[in-house]
């Protein structure tokens, strides 16, 4: 019985292994922009658009060595593919970073909603769509 369970699980996981990898490490990586974000503006003083950014560009750093490495087992061959990759793939969070920022910077600043309740709710919408705009146009397989 546990081992039908465990060979369930098993084929399981190497079925969904990318969504499941995305969700471990976009959970992690959700978790690295948190802290940071807690760090930037509750340690270190600073604003809310200034903090939100601050955690961006660390989660990003960390979810691009994550996500290439272990989610979408990307191999760069060239120099230029490697510079191609990273481009995309900071060009997509640039675009879920300014959302980031402004739903921050709105909801915090503007409307006085407690800012780690937001940055979860904000967190959640963007590891959606960096999951969207990572698989479609960062990290696509090409056909063979």
């Amino acid at each position: 019985m546990f081992k039908r369970i465990l060979e369930y699980c098993v084929s399981i996981y190497f079925k969904y292994k990318e969504v499941i990898l995305y969700l471990v490490f976009g959970g992690l990586t959700t978790l690295v922009n948190i802290v940071s974000y807690a760090v930037f503006v509750r340690i270190i003083n600073m604003g809310t658009v200034a903090g939100t950014s601050g955690a961006w560009l660390v989660s990003v750093i960390f979810a691009y060595i994550t996500n290439k490495m272990f989610v979408f087992e990307s191999k760069t061959d060239t120099f230029d593919l490697l510079v191609k990759e990273c481009v995309s793939f900071f060009g997509c969070r640039l675009t879920t970073g300014f959302m980031d920022v402004a739903i921050m910077y709105f909801s915090v600043d503007l409307l006085h909603f407690n800012d780690i309740v937001m940055k979860i709710i904000s967190n959640v919408l963007v590891v959606i769509l960096n999951y969207i705009f990572s698989k479609l146009f960062i990290f696509k397989k090409e056909k063979a």
